[in-house]
């Protein structure tokens, strides 16, 4: 795993003082392009790793060779965690390395280390379409999330805008769109990122239950937001060249279910009624054809006797 291969060369740049992205690549045994890009991470993400050009170059740890990480001040630390962070939950093998760097660090630095590491979950199954550019918002609501400061939101939502005062919680990156997830005066609540139109954080302590765990409060909003968004079924057919476009757009309400042997592909898509199945499908026109419910085929039919009437053409 890369979070694995980012900790070892950090490492390793601390009993060797200078490396260069061969040497790299030979310790870990990955390629030079890979190790390259792995140092270039690590100085993107604010770790005091430089490179140093001329003969005798290669990659330097600002500070010289250490053979632990008392080294890293507290912004350096965080900058490390935030980083790595996002996929420890990939493998044990991750999360062990974390443990291991989170032990290594001085005593003051540890519990902002251990915010940042839980401050992002990265969730790879999409709902529906995502421009996959993250809002300028991102990096001051992972700070106020890190230092546990408590936040006032200005969120727009059906046209109308709220303020809110909010103990953020964490934030998720859904391939591409982000949420922010925050304790309120209701409890738990979700904010998409993108509809968060002001932040301003406070100096007020944020509050946190101690047995909070992002992955699993994530975990539990997308199993509700699925048993909402799934109530309805829909099988439809659709060409076999479109069938991947159709599961990209749908995210994990479409579901492929195989060839029909004449050359398309049998799909499921699901949503709560029939109408927004309906209008999810209308602009795919004759290449999706669906099979079953009635429902949705009404639905379609009168969305496109209500489009004919509109752009019905009357000239000669």
């Amino acid at each position: 795993m890369r979070a694995d291969r980012l900790v070892a060369t950090l490492l390793f740049m601390q009993t060797r003082g200078r490396v260069t992205a061969a040497q790299v690549a030979a310790e870990l045994e990955v390629s030079v392009a890979t190790a390259r890009r792995d140092l270039d991470a690590l100085s993107a993400a604010g770790i005091p790793v430089y490179p140093q050009p001329g003969r005798g170059g290669g990659w330097a740890l600002v500070g010289g060779a250490r053979t632990d990480l008392s080294g890293l001040t507290a912004t350096e630390a965080r900058a490390l965690f935030l980083l790595l962070g996002p996929v420890a939950t990939a493998s044990s093998e991750t999360k062990s390395a974390l443990r291991k760097l989170l032990r290594a660090l001085p005593q003051p630095f540890r519990l902002e280390a251990e915010a940042a590491a839980g401050a992002i979950v990265v969730d790879p199954a999409r709902w529906g379409e995502s421009d996959e550019r993250p809002p300028a918002l991102v990096d001051e609501l992972q700070r106020a999330v890190v230092r546990r400061r408590k936040i006032r939101l200005g969120y727009e939502r059906a046209g109308q805008r709220t303020r809110r005062l909010v103990d953020p919680w964490g934030l998720v990156d859904k391939d591409g769109t982000w949420y922010l997830v925050a304790g309120t005066e209701n409890g738990q609540r979700t904010f998409r990122v993108d509809r968060i139109a002001t932040v301003e954080t406070t100096d007020e302590i944020a509050h946190r239950p101690e047995d909070f765990d992002l992955s699993t409060a994530w975990s539990e909003v997308v199993e509700e937001v699925e048993r909402h968004r799934s109530s309805l079924s829909a099988t439809v057919l659709i060409t076999a060249t479109l069938a991947p476009v159709l599961r990209k757009q749908q995210g994990r309400h479409c579901i492929l279910d195989g060839p029909t042997g004449d050359g398309r592909v049998r799909a499921r898509i699901t949503a709560p009624t029939p109408l927004m199945i309906a209008q999810q499908l209308a602009g795919w026109g004759a290449a999706v054809e669906v099979v079953e419910p009635e429902s949705v085929r009404a639905e379609l039919a009168r969305l496109g006797a209500e489009l004919v009437r509109r752009y019905r053409f009357t000239g000669e």
